[in-house]
């Protein structure tokens, strides 16, 4: 499943959704996903020191590993966890930076780019569903939670996206501007699906150098979700970070900012 990909998002919690009155009733692109190197270069700006990005390698060194986030997952994302570059776009030019970002995709054209797949499961999760014999003797609301409780699961594609020159602080003002500008919410395509984009919502967060966060909500055919959206500037180099848990958005309940993967990768990047 794509982090952030939001037609498989709403997607999955309509499936999730029938699959619970199915149990009630009778049970009682960027490429590889991985590394990419040279892309092209970020301009520069007047008051601006000059600065060279990071190498993919440079990057490869610094981006989350596994072991970095105690009860995390971390690894490179697959074929089908990524977008493709050019293959997301919004209704409105101003809202393109948040389309790019919501899609785990970069603002601008960095020098080099590296993503990790971070997946986190409480204990809850990890017992998985629970088996036929068990939700045969639930009541429809127990089978109901357990079913949930076995997707509380948290998805964080985590991106470094480096660039030269003041490539990266016009990107995360680009960012900035478009989140105030788009907050009503705007029209998007990806993979030429188009989709709502609700609102973006603004939150507080304190990361790096410099950094903006989101709550962007999502529907497509009368399914809603939530994605959590962070980027932060550390130097010539963007952290992003496009985050949804499967059973928040099945309930409607809220759900924080992935604050340990993005502490992990802050410290890696000083």
């Amino acid at each position: 499943m794509r982090v952030a990909v939001i037609r498989r998002t709403v997607l999955t919690a309509s499936a999730v959704s029938l699959a619970l009155s199915v149990t009630a009733c009778g049970a009682g692109a960027q490429g590889d996903g991985g590394d990419a190197g040279k892309e092209g270069k970020g301009g520069s700006a007047p008051g601006k020191a000059a600065v060279k990005a990071l190498s993919a390698a440079e990057l490869g060194e610094r981006v989350i590993a596994q072991g970095d986030v105690k009860g995390h997952q971390v690894e490179k994302p697959g074929k089908d966890d990524v977008f493709a570059p050019g293959s997301v776009s919004a209704g409105k030019a101003a809202c393109e930076p948040v389309a790019q970002v919501l899609s785990s995709l970069p603002v601008g054209k960095p020098v080099s780019r590296v993503q990790r797949l971070v997946v986190h499961k409480p204990a809850e999760a990890e017992k998985g569903m629970p088996s036929t014999d068990k939700l045969a003797g639930m009541t429809e609301k127990e089978a109901g939670d357990a079913a949930l409780d076995s997707l509380d699961i948290t998805k964080t594609m985590t991106s470094l996206w480096s660039y030269d020159g003041d490539g990266a602080a016009r990107a995360l003002a680009a960012l900035r501007k478009a989140g105030k500008a788009c907050a009503g919410g705007f029209t998007m395509t990806a993979d030429e699906e188009k989709q709502q984009v609700t609102k973006v919502t603004e939150e507080k967060l304190s990361a790096g150098q410099e950094a903006v966060a989101w709550t962007v909500g999502t529907k497509q055919g009368g399914s809603a979700a939530d994605t959590k959206v962070v980027v932060f500037r550390q130097g010539a180099t963007l952290a992003g970070f496009s985050s949804f848990n499967i059973a928040a958005i099945s309930r409607g309940e809220k759900f924080g900012q992935p604050a340990a993967v993005i502490e992990a990768q802050e410290a890696k990047l000083r």
